[in-house]
């Protein structure tokens, strides 16, 4: 090798010893509390960057000078927890046995910005949630108004006996379940947010009692002029604007990652300190698997999507921002399966997940 080869070794050596060092940071990322690093804890937002650079690097060492390919497999299998946790690969799926329960989660975006449910034109969300076949259904921006009742809502949804609606900031948000078993209770749980939320079911299933804490975490802050910055840095890059449209983003979303870990925190709490040992904690965390949210609240439970899906499961689906944001954890000594991104209905800017479970 001459001496220009060997300097380009060196310098691929030294940009792939960069790009390791960025994708193990922000593999565990998640760690940080955002309250002391507000915008370093957002650096999960560009994990899967940096595990696609990473993995192009494998593919280049093994093409081009095989000695180094140890280097970018050493670091993803440093990070493969988190690899597995954001991009999960479940080949040999068992079917949900008998008398297991069909849980979902879906953000509405207000039933689909309010859009009527007549015989003449139905309602695409309440169509699905009708078709479902879901045993509990929880609801983020339950919101109704103009040409959709809430009698509209219920009535569409009435083979659920059991059901519960909290307002939010004021009757600008709204939390939502529909259950075919009986609602034992329903408690707000206390934090801190304009008009975000969480509330904890008690669920009687049985001679067991199910907990479900149905969530809609702080939003992200993000406006359409935000929205609009960015798909501008997209269509059309340049440094200066991509610069400039990265700073004031990562400071959006860092202020929001602020307000959401302390809600996280509250949450967590409450969790811990529950008395049932059958427990699912689902919603729009508004936050990806990579995150101090999902990080905390997973303690002492088990994502049901990296457990029985596969793939990315991306659930938001709008501004060209592709992630899986939407959540459902449950109880160690629940078993799950064939957790599901639902990309069959598409009336929010969101997809319903869900998964069957079974108690223990």
């Amino acid at each position: 090798m001459g001496f220009l080869g060997k300097l380009l070794r060196n310098i691929f050596l030294g940009i792939n010893a960069i790009a390791a060092i960025l994708l193990i940071f922000s593999a565990y990322s998640s760690c940080l509390n955002p309250c002391i690093h507000p915008v370093v804890a957002c650096a999960g937002l560009f994990f899967p960057v940096c595990l696609i650079l990473n993995f192009s690097f494998g593919v280049f060492w093994l093409i081009v000078y095989r000695k180094y390919v140890f280097f970018p497999i050493l670091v993803l299998a440093v990070c493969w927890g988190s690899i597995r946790t954001y991009c999960p690969i479940n080949w040999f799926k068992t079917d949900a046995p008998g008398g297991s329960l069909k849980i979902l989660s879906y953000n509405t975006r207000a039933f689909g910005l309010k859009a009527s449910h007549t015989k003449e034109k139905s309602n695409q969300v309440l169509t699905y949630l009708q078709e479902c076949d879901a045993d509990v259904i929880c609801l983020q921006e339950y919101i109704w108004g103009g040409k959709l009742k809430k009698k509209d809502i219920d009535y569409a949804l009435r083979k659920y006996r059991y059901k519960h609606y909290q307002s939010l900031g004021k009757g600008l948000n709204g939390l939502g379940v529909y259950s075919r078993y009986p609602i034992l209770s329903a408690v707000s749980i206390p934090y801190k947010s304009n008009r975000n939320g969480s509330v904890a079911y008690r669920i009687k299933i049985g001679q067991d009692t199910l907990l479900v804490v149905n969530n809609h975490l702080e939003s992200t802050k993000i406006l359409e002029s935000d929205v609009a910055t960015y798909q501008d840095m997209v269509d059309a890059p340049d440094s200066q604007k991509l610069f400039a449209g990265t700073r004031k983003l990562l400071r959006k979303l860092a202020d929001a990652t602020v307000i959401r870990s302390k809600q996280t925190d509250v949450l967590a709490d409450y969790i811990k300190n529950a008395k049932e040992e059958n427990i699912v904690v689902c919603g729009d965390f508004n936050d990806t698997p990579i995150s101090y949210t999902h990080h905390v609240l997973q303690k002492g439970l088990k994502d049901a999507f990296v457990e029985s899906g596969n793939g990315l499961g991306i659930s938001y689906n709008q501004n060209r921002l592709y992630f899986r944001i939407d959540h459902i954890l449950v109880s160690q000594s629940m078993n799950v399966y064939n957790c599901t991104v639902d990309k069959t209905v598409n009336a929010s800017d969101h997809y319903p997940i869900w998964c069957n479970v079974s108690l223990q």
